[in-house]
């Protein structure tokens, strides 16, 4: 069965004005999916997974876009860069839009490539896992979040309430579609091979790693620090690796879509605000099972209880905005008397602060870091505390708790 994923529109809106699209995220979130399904019939696919045809399209590209000619879906095209000024050529010369359906799991790594070759050519789109409301079938519903009084209760209609065990189980299983939309699928099965896989083939292709177990190592000190300021230097001397080679490999983790570094928000009239930024995993589950947390209820009750549940919370938020096709302007707060704010959405001006709590009774305590804004001599929206409460409940008059079942 093929579940619907909110950016389908926006990947037809980008088809009607580019010539090349290209549909970027990690391993397994269903980019090829996706695609297969809005594609039209006349579509030609190709993967570059296949070596003979991987092997065509590096050494003869001109060739290899002769056989197979436009309209095509071309998979996995950062292990063929070769084809991309030859695509710019045929993208120049035909003039129309919908020619080049692109697909790609480095999508830091490429974007060099293609803002060399194809600027001004290519719409590019980011697929993240399924979002809570893709797992629910309710994709077209699923807006870029803001904390505000009127969104929330619209995103509340026909929503039923979230457990603190169904949340939990769905955090640990993750979001990756194989796993969440399949209850048989074994879940230590599942994140066993994608490892392998991603250590075989992203992580060798992307860097000369020779020890794969000290890669591994790194892998599970990030996954252990996911919703903690990035402090380089600390997480090396967790994995036994040299601070060099931490950076070095941190930048393969962003560029294969593991992880995402959430920045601070600051402006020169706060000079004083902390400037590093905090480490997030992509996946929940990916995280859950590197960090070796054998089920939802271990994990529940748990050290990373709290961080895991952050991470997931931020991710569905990020979810809403980039699979809306809009760039998540999202930040946290924290000033140097350690005043911290899980989450800032700056729209327009104005700062919409949310705290991310597991409980299900807050109150105005919660909101005390909200003050330290004031700071920033900008406007301050509505706001509050996303948590375990089965109803939307003021706490101020400006600030609410908001349920968790409302993202």
């Amino acid at each position: 069965m093929y579940y619907h994923r909110t950016i389908e529109k926006f990947i037809l809106q980008a088809n009607a004005h580019f010539p090349v699209l290209l549909l970027t995220g990690a391993r397994q979130v269903g980019k090829t999916t996706l695609l297969k399904h809005l594609k039209e019939e006349s579509r030609t696919y190709v993967t570059l997974d296949d070596p003979l045809l991987l092997n065509s399209a590096r050494e003869d590209p001109a060739l290899f876009l002769q056989r197979f000619q436009p309209p095509i879906l071309i998979d996995e095209i950062q292990y063929a860069p070769q084809l991309l000024p030859h695509i710019k050529m045929m993208a120049d010369e035909t003039k129309k839009p919908g020619l080049f359906w692109l697909t790609g799991s480095q999508h830091l790594l490429m974007m060099k490539n293609v803002s060399e070759s194809l600027a001004g050519r290519v719409a590019v789109l980011e697929l993240l896992g399924m979002s809570r409301r893709e797992i629910l079938k309710s994709a077209q519903t699923f807006t870029p979040f803001l904390p505000s009084r009127s969104k929330i209760q619209e995103r509340a209609k026909n929503q039923s309430p979230l457990s603190l065990q169904e949340l939990y189980a769905l955090i640990w299983r993750g979001s990756f579609p194989a796993i969440a939309l399949s209850e048989t699928m074994n879940r230590d099965l599942f994140y066993g091979s994608y490892v392998q896989t991603y250590l075989q083939r992203d992580v060798r292709s992307l860097l000369n790693v020779n020890d794969e177990l000290a890669f591994l190592r790194f892998l599970r000190a990030a996954a252990a620090r996911t919703a903690q300021i990035l402090n380089v230097s600390e997480l090396a001397k967790d994995a036994d690796v040299a601070p060099n080679t931490a950076k070095k490999w941190l930048a393969i983790l962003q560029a294969s879509g593991i992880v995402f570094l959430l920045e601070p928000y600051y402006t020169n009239v706060t000079k004083r605000l902390i400037k590093a930024p905090k480490l997030y995993f992509t996946d929940t589950g990916l995280c859950s099972y590197l960090t070796e947390w054998s089920s939802p209820q271990t994990l529940e009750a748990g050290a990373m209880s709290g961080a895991i549940l952050e991470t997931w919370v931020i991710n569905e938020i990020i979810k809403s905005y980039k699979h809306n096709g809009r760039k998540p302007p999202v930040y946290y707060f924290r000033d140097k008397s350690k005043k911290e704010i899980d989450l800032l959405i700056i729209e327009n001006g104005t700062v919409y602060p949310i705290e991310i709590k597991k409980t299900s009774a807050p109150d105005k305590r919660l909101l005390k870091n909200f003050f330290a804004l004031e700071k920033l001599k900008m406007s301050i929206g509505e706001g509050g505390v996303i948590c375990l409460s089965q109803h939307y409940l003021p706490l101020t008059e400006q600030f609410s708790a908001i349920p968790i079942s409302a993202l």
